[in-house]
């Protein structure tokens, strides 16, 4: 069996086509995998977990589906869902991982991330993820309403996607040297991460010796996932 890896679905109310697929992959594929882990970003916002949206709802109920047939699943929080916290958890079955994790898959030990903390050509952005991960802030923004937090989500959303049309694509790519640094400091030679939107296999040589970054795609079109069995990992889209 394999294990599989995901990232960056960005699952809103406005895109049920993306969630239609994610249903599917999670009531076939996924019943069948060693483990699923969810790389960041499984939700286009997350303002706390006591946000009762139901389409959140019906998405937390098919995750805790699959946990309820012993197939483990793992999440790592991204640039958009931080906010998740232990009753997501607890409602849900998943294990929450720390950015980044070292996990041993098949044999391959491997440096798992959402990827946005090593985008350090964008400073500004690298301000903004330090203090959105704060956990000062977060409790502060956890004391706000629950109509504050989605007006300051919506706000900040609208701010990211104008930015992004004017910022260069090299800034808010990853920065190789931030890369080679995590891999050397971790001890391992395969890196996996989402964030970036960009899915690819980059051979690169970290302290004179070969090793790998996975990049995993987004879900917008279609299901960027990357299956790892005894054979190795193995990156597909997954047509809607």
């Amino acid at each position: 069996m394999s294990t599989l890896f995901i990232s960056d679905l960005h699952l809103e109310a406005d895109r049920p086509d993306i969630a239609d697929q994610f249903l599917r992959f999670l009531e076939t594929e996924a019943l069948h995998a060693d483990a699923l882990y969810i790389l960041g970003d499984l939700f286009e916002s997350w303002v706390g977990d006591d946000d009762p949206n139901e389409h959140y709802a019906w998405i937390k109920q098919a995750i805790q589906k699959l946990t309820r047939k012993d197939i483990p699943v793992f999440f790592m929080h991204g640039n958009r869902d931080f906010m998740i916290g232990e009753q997501f958890a607890n409602e849900t079955g998943v294990t929450i991982l720390p950015d980044p994790h070292i996990a041993e898959i098949h044999g391959d030990k491997v440096l798992l991330s959402h990827g946005d903390a090593y985008c350090t050509d964008d400073v500004e952005y690298q301000g903004i993820r330090k203090m959105t991960r704060d956990p000062a802030w977060q409790a502060m923004m956890r004391g706000k309403s629950l109509e504050e937090r989605l007006a300051f989500a919506a706000q900040a959303r609208a701010a990211s996607q104008a930015r992004g049309q004017t910022i260069s694509e090299d800034i808010t790519d990853v920065n190789k040297d931030a890369i080679s640094k995590a891999l050397s400091d971790a001890g391992v030679e395969i890196m996996l991460h989402g964030h970036t939107h960009r899915p690819a296999v980059h051979e690169i040589t970290v302290d004179g010796h070969p090793a790998q970054r996975i990049v995993l795609g987004d879900w917008y079109e279609q299901g960027s996932v990357v299956r790892w069995d005894a054979e190795g990992p193995v990156l597909s889209s997954m047509e809607r």
